[in-house]
Parts: C-alpha cells; sequence; structure tokens
C-alpha cells in the first residue's frame, strides 16, 4: 500500500499544472520516467540495477562513469558532487538525465554475457544510421586518433577499463549494467583513425532501443 501511495502522490503532483489537474495520458517522458522509478521498492531497484539506497537521505546511489549519481525521488532531483558527473547532469542532461531514470527503473538482475553488439544491430538500431542520431564518433577518431596517453587518461578518469580490441580501447560504464566499449584505431599510410562502439548483447533487457541512444551519446560526448 505504500508504494501504491507513492506513485498515486508522485503522479497528481506531476500531473497538476497552472491549477487543472491533468489526465495520466498526457505525462511527458520524464514524469512517466519519475513515476516508473517510484512504484517500485528501493531494496528491488537496488538488486536488479545494482545500486545503492540510502534510507536516511531517501536517495539512490549510482555509479555512472566512474562518478557518484544521486537520485531522489521525492524531490525529483538528480545531482553528483563531482564535476564531471555535474557535466553528465547539466551540459549533458538533455541525453543523460532521462536514461538514470528508465534505467532505474526498467533494470533487470542479468550480468553481462560478455558478448558485444553493434548500436545499429540492435532491434530497432536504424535510429542510429539516421541524420542527427548518428553518433559522431569521428569526434573521438579526430581528437585521440594521435593520442594513445589522452585516450587512456580521459578513460581513467571516468572509470573505464583498458580493454584489448582495435588499437586501443576502453570500456566505459554508464551504468552498473550497461557496459559500453569504445575501440579506436590509429591513423596509418592507408587510413585515417577510426573509432567504433558496442554494447553488451544484454543492454536491451535493461533500456529501451531510444535510451540506448541517449546512452551512447552521453557516451561519445563525454570523451570529448
Amino acid at each position: 500500500m505504500e508504494v501504491k501511495y507513492r506513485v498515486h502522490a508522485l503522479k497528481r503532483a506531476m500531473t497538476f499544472s497552472k491549477g487543472v489537474e491533468m489526465p495520466e495520458n498526457v505525462l511527458s517522458g520524464d514524469q512517466l520516467a519519475w513515476a516508473l522509478v517510484a512504484e517500485k521498492e528501493p531494496s528491488i531497484i537496488c538488486k536488479q540495477a545494482n545500486v545503492q539506497y540510502d534510507f536516511v537521505a531517501n536517495k539512490f546511489i549510482m555509479q555512472c562513469y566512474g562518478q557518484e549519481i544521486f537520485v531522489d525521488v521525492a524531490s525529483y532531483t538528480i545531482g553528483s558532487h563531482s564535476p564531471l558527473g555535474e557535466k553528465l547532469l547539466h551540459t549533458l542532461g538533455y541525453f543523460f538525465d532521462l536514461a538514470v531514470l528508465w534505467y532505474l527503473g526498467k533494470a533487470k538482475n542479468i550480468p553481462s554475457s560478455g558478448h558485444m553488439v553493434s548500436p545499429a544491430s540492435l532491434s530497432g538500431g536504424e535510429i542510429f544510421q539516421r541524420g542527427s542520431h548518428v553518433l559522431p564518433l569521428d569526434q573521438i577518431a579526430a581528437r585521440y586518433g594521435g593520442d594513445v596517453e589522452g585516450f587512456y587518461k580521459r578513460g581513467a578518469e571516468l572509470g573505464g577499463q583498458h580493454m584489448e580490441y582495435g588499437d586501443v580501447s576502453l570500456r566505459l560504464f554508464p551504468f552498473p549494467r550497461v557496459p559500453v566499449t569504445i575501440i579506436l584505431w590509429e591513423a596509418d599510410e592507408e587510413f585515417p583513425a577510426r573509432a567504433d562502439m558496442f554494447f553488451d548483447t544484454t543492454c536491451e533487457q535493461h533500456l529501451p532501443t531510444d535510451v540506448i541512444w541517449s546512452t551512447a551519446m552521453t557516451s561519445v560526448l563525454i570523451m570529448l
């Protein structure tokens, strides 16, 4: 009953606009995402999403790109104490904030498979090949194609792991159960530098495809 009451109160608060209560079917995407998190017991979310919950402060605590991110459902706020965490939430918030909520609300207690997949190969992955949705991986190649040390340094700042793919590669963790691997091929006499991105094959168990795109875009931009 406590959970149902919290969800009902949250939806009423978020659908009340300019003194008029709006029907739930006109809730915006972020409002629905907040409600999605609120309808589950924190202990269940912690197990499924591999995050923690501070029962004193009533906040979820999660690691995103090596930064502590705090999610307060009661006040509808997402925060961080680190400069990189603040960059995620403010500079890149358009891509990142909603993804945080979808992850908390949808993640499942499923370990990574250890097998990688191209985003374009996912169900609905054609979104990654359209206009402004094409990932700007060329910018990563341009910035780090001749600077392997800088590539690894930035990866370390983001809690990344060195991998053994391509010429150099990093595995980042936008969310605990959603690893992203960026592979960099250095320029040579025949070919310019190139960067590729892959997700673990379980990513669709934790996020819908459009949110995977937002996560991929965040992963590119936070590296630049």
